[in-house]
Parts: C-alpha cells; sequence; structure tokens
C-alpha cells in the first residue's frame, strides 16, 4: 500500500509541481526520489544487489537514454525552426496563407500545418520545433492571445492523426508487433473517430480563444520575439514551402528503412533547403543556428527529466501491480486495454511507453479470448494519446516551455482540453463503434 501511495503520490506531485512552474531538472528527480523511497528502492548502485534495480541507476538511465536517442532530432528540429523565423520564411508563409484563407482562419491553419507533417512521418517535437514560427506569427497577425499556440500544436499533432489508421507515427506502430495487424488496423472506426476529434476538438479550441479574447486578452509581444516589424522584404512564401516539403518528402521515403533517424536526414534538408533558398534574406544564419541549438539542450534536458521519473517509476514493485490489475479489468477486453495503456502511459509520461509496457501482457490474453486484433489495435492506439499528455509529460513540457515560452498556468488548460480530454472521448467512440460490429 505504501509503495502504491508513493507511486501515485509522485505523480501527483509532480504534476502539481509542474503547474505551479517549479524548474523539472529539480522537480522530476526530487519526486522520482519519492516514488523510490517510499518503495523500498536502494537509492544508490552499491547499495543493492548487482544489477537490481535502485533509484541513481534506473533515474539516469532514462534520462540518459533518452537523450541519447534523441538529441541530434531535437538540435536539427531546433535549429530548422531557427532558420526558418531568421530568413523571414515562417513569416512569409504564414502572411500568404492568411491572406488565402483570411485571418479568422489563423488557427486553422497552424492545425492542418501540423497534421500534415505529423501524418507524413516527421516526429512530434521536431512538428512542434518547425510550427512554432509560423504560428507565433500566425497569432501576432491575427491578434490572438499567444497562449494557445502550444494547445494548437499539439491538437494538430497528437490528436486525430498520431494514432489515426494509416499514421507513421510510432504509437500507431507498436501495437503491429503484439497483434500481427497492419498500421490500417480498424480504419473504418478510426476514420469516424478522427472526424469526431478533429471537428468536435476545433470547434472547442475556436470556443475556449474566442473567450478569451472577449475577456480583453490579445496577442502581446516580447523581448525575444523576432523583429519582423522592421524587415521590408521576406522571401516568395512558395517558395519558402519548399523546407517544409523537403522534410515531408525526406522524411517519408527513408522512413521505412531508417525509422526515426531518418528525420536526421529530413530536417537536415531542411535546413539546407532553408539557407539555399532563401540566404540573402537571413538577418543573422549564424546566431540562428546558435540559438537553436542552445533551445535543443534545454528542450531535450526537461523532457529527459520526466522520462528519468518514468525510469524509476517503470523499476518499483508497485508499477508491477498496478500494471496486473489494469490488464484483468473484467468486462470489455477493449475497455480494459484502453484504461490499461492509458494509464501507464500517464505514469510513464509517453504514449508509446504505455503501448510497450502493456501489450506484451495484453496482447496473448486477449487474443486468447478471441479478441479481434484490429479492435484492439485502434483502441489502445488512440487511448495512449490520451494521459500520456497529464502535465509532467515529456512532449507536454517541451511544447508549452521550451518551444513556446508559456508557463503551464496560462497554457496547459487548452493544451490539456485537446490532448487529453478529446482523445479519452474518442477512445470511448471507438470502444462503442466496436462494440457495434463496425
Amino acid at each position: 500500500m505504501l509503495g502504491l501511495i508513493g507511486l501515485f503520490g509522485g505523480l501527483a506531485l509532480l504534476i502539481y509541481l509542474t503547474m505551479k512552474g517549479m524548474n523539472l531538472l529539480i522537480a522530476a528527480p526530487l519526486t522520482a526520489l519519492l516514488v523510490g523511497v517510499l518503495n523500498g528502492l536502494p537509492l544508490f548502485p552499491q547499495l543493492a544487489e548487482e544489477g537490481a534495480a535502485n533509484f541513481l541507476t534506473n533515474y539516469m538511465t532514462g534520462f540518459t537514454g533518452f537523450i541519447a536517442s534523441w538529441y541530434l532530432m531535437f538540435l536539427t528540429g531546433a535549429i530548422f525552426g531557427k532558420v526558418m523565423e531568421d530568413s523571414g520564411a515562417a513569416d512569409s508563409v504564414s502572411k500568404w496563407i492568411v491572406s488565402k484563407i483570411g485571418m479568422k482562419r489563423a488557427v486553422l491553419a497552424v492545425v492542418i500545418a501540423c497534421a500534415v507533417l505529423t501524418y507524413g512521418g516527421v516526429s512530434l517535437f521536431v512538428v512542434a520545433f518547425s510550427v512554432y514560427p509560423m504560428a507565433l506569427s500566425l497569432f501576432r497577425q491575427a491578434d490572438l492571445p499567444r497562449r494557445f499556440i502550444p494547445a494548437a500544436l499539439a491538437f494538430g499533432s497528437t490528436t486525430f492523426t498520431m494514432t489515426s489508421a494509416g499514421s507513421p507515427e510510432i504509437q500507431n506502430w507498436i501495437p503491429i508487433e503484439f497483434l500481427g495487424t497492419t498500421p490500417y488496423a480498424g480504419w473504418e472506426v478510426s476514420i469516424i473517430v478522427a472526424i469526431f476529434m478533429m471537428v468536435f476538438g476545433y470547434w472547442w479550441l475556436k470556443k475556449m480563444i474566442t473567450k478569451a479574447m472577449a475577456n480583453g486578452e490579445r496577442f502581446v509581444g516580447r523581448e525575444t520575439d523576432p523583429t519582423v516589424e522592421v524587415r521590408t522584404e521576406l522571401p516568395n512564401p512558395l517558395l519558402s514551402l519548399i523546407p517544409l516539403g523537403v522534410v515531408l518528402i525526406i522524411s517519408f521515403i527513408f522512413h521505412d528503412s531508417l525509422k526515426t533517424s531518418a528525420l536526421i536526414i529530413a530536417l537536415s534538408g531542411g535546413i539546407l533547403a532553408t539557407y539555399v533558398i532563401n540566404r540573402k534574406y537571413f538577418q543573422d544564419f549564424g546566431k540562428a543556428v546558435g540559438e537553436g541549438a542552445l533551445g535543443a539542450v534545454i528542450a531535450i534536458a526537461n523532457t529527459a527529466a520526466v522520462v528519468g521519473f518514468g525510469g524509476v517509476v517503470k523499476a518499483t514493485p508497485s508499477f508491477e501491480a498496478a500494471v496486473g490489475f489494469m490488464t484483468d479489468i473484467p468486462g470489455s477486453p477493449l475497455i480494459g486495454g484502453a484504461l490499461a495503456v492509458a494509464v501507464i502511459a500517464g505514469l510513464t509520461g509517453s504514449s508509446s511507453g504505455g503501448q510497450a509496457i502493456a501489450l506484451p501482457l495484453l496482447a496473448p490474453h486477449y487474443l486468447d479470448l478471441g479478441v479481434d486484433p484490429e479492435a484492439l489495435h485502434r483502441t489502445v492506439a488512440i487511448s495512449s494519446g490520451s494521459l500520456d499528455s497529464l502535465p509532467q509529460g515529456g512532449y507536454v513540457v517541451t511544447t508549452i516551455r521550451s518551444i513556446a515560452g508559456e508557463t503551464h498556468k496560462d497554457a496547459y488548460p487548452a493544451f490539456g482540453a485537446l490532448t487529453v480530454i478529446v482523445p479519452a472521448i474518442g477512445v470511448v467512440l471507438a470502444v462503442l463503434l466496436f462494440s457495434l460490429g463496425l
């Protein structure tokens, strides 16, 4: 019992400290320490048996493992976003979009841009880095409250695209290994759920922004924002779209052979394309690259701190007990599977982590019961994209704090509504549709 209190109490404390704005490099290891102590984990490897779990080793393995896997993608993604901003390409594209679809649809433009890149195979983190400069410019021109930018970025990336049939994102591919399905599993239900999440989520986002503006909120500039006002000339908007196309095409071509490593090549190609096409428009190319590199270090450190917390959580006996309880929930196997994956994703702060931990246990059991593997695939995929977006989630922290420079207090209410509640409703809809035989 004490271990479970430590497990969920540590998670609750981490969420609370995150919402209060505490530095994650301090909050994450402190709360992980609480989890470890209450679960009886030795603090240091010297105090544990050889190879046994301990607080220091498990935390740092999660921390350094994430950096080792993702640093170059964070680096190239952050630099790509900065050179798009410094060259004026982001502003040029945003102004062109506004001229075509109107100022009132600026939010829709951001959502669509994220959706296209996500469904094209670009990593969620990289999409946020890449689209943020354009989103900032669009919100500034439309005079919209900037605290809604993270919500718009996340909504376009992690809801109706990330877990839908055919998506190349890892959240749609992990179930294949355990269920013997394809990326298009349950596509009929997936289309209905995706359309629901897209329409309902966009309506809700627009309603929140409209209410904020009715209360007097507008776009507020910062000293760190690019000084677009002094520019007298911007690059051609259609040519400025080419680097985004380069990222999309290269990631698509090499996705099957290189997996996530394809993004390093794709983003490097995007940086090169931006430089070649818009070279004469740069204000300071070297400075943009340097700022992008610094931003990448901050972003990945914050995210890795939370992943380290998940590394300690997964090593505790209470976590194993919680997983066992979730996977044995009576009733419809789809409900039990969805809930198990969602809760584990919340505990670890990772949608892919929730699937990777739960499916080895769920899949054999449910398949033996005759559960439709395609229905299980789609249900757990959608559910993995819900509680993974609690305030302490790595993607959440990176997007809100490191990329957009907002506080959780200002940005998370809308962010959480769109990335936790909307997918959760989508899971319920998917279970109902599969239960009806669709």
